[in-house]
């Protein structure tokens, strides 16, 4: 996993899903389904185990039917949080390369699988960041952030070459990510492409006091 947490497991009904230990504030948990399109009782089955779930846990749903998996998500009983995250891909081989600004200085560590790039502002601070995981022909990025006072200088642009050479170098052709809206544009401008939205649900819901 690209956030260096245990290894995912399937969940019980084997297909549906995978779990895995966040222990973040309110993500104690996250389960990522594997075919709520091709088979809509997969998600139910999903849905009813997280909504019984003792601990927080988030349902993440990659999808073409936003809208079936939303109703399946609320008639458990689940909060949804995100409806307009996107499931891209990439053929990492062909990524745009761009280079950060000559002031900003690029760091490049891997651990395992997990490549996390840095680049420094000219004071040392860390401007922004993100990472990769290779996992055979296929890498995932995941948390890639530009720190405010460091926007619109490039560094997007920057991060994901750096992050795309890294994910190359170890074998990787295919990249994978979830894109925030806000970075959607970025990531469409770098030739990622849109394969599906991505809903998030949480539960259980904790009833509020009356």
């Amino acid at each position: 996993m690209v956030r260096s947490l245990p290894e995912a497991e399937p969940v019980e009904s084997a297909g549906d899903g995978l779990r895995s230990k966040c222990d973040q504030p309110g993500r104690e948990v996250e389960v990522f389904a594997l075919r709520a399109d091709e088979e809509p009782e997969s998600l139910a089955r999903l849905a009813a185990a997280v909504a019984a779930a003792r601990q927080t846990t988030w349902l993440t749903v990659p999808t073409l039917r936003p809208g079936a998996v939303e109703a399946v998500v609320s008639a458990a009983g689940m909060e949804l949080l995100h409806r307009s995250e996107w499931f891209t891909t990439t053929d990492l081989t062909e990524h745009p390369q761009h280079a950060p600004a000559a002031t900003y200085e690029r760091e490049v560590r891997t651990e395992g699988a997990v490549t996390v790039v840095s680049l420094h502002g000219p004071s040392g601070e860390v401007a922004a960041r993100g990472a990769i995981a290779v996992v055979g022909a296929d890498a995932i990025a995941d948390r890639i952030e530009t720190d405010p006072a460091h926007r619109r200088r490039g560094l997007g642009r920057a991060m994901m070459s750096a992050l795309a050479e890294a994910a190359v170098a170890h074998g990787a052709r295919t990249g994978l990510l979830i894109a925030s809206e806000e970075g959607q544009r970025l990531y469409s401008s770098l030739g990622w492409h849109h394969e599906a939205d991505v809903l998030i649900a949480r539960g259980p819901v904790v009833p509020s006091n009356r």
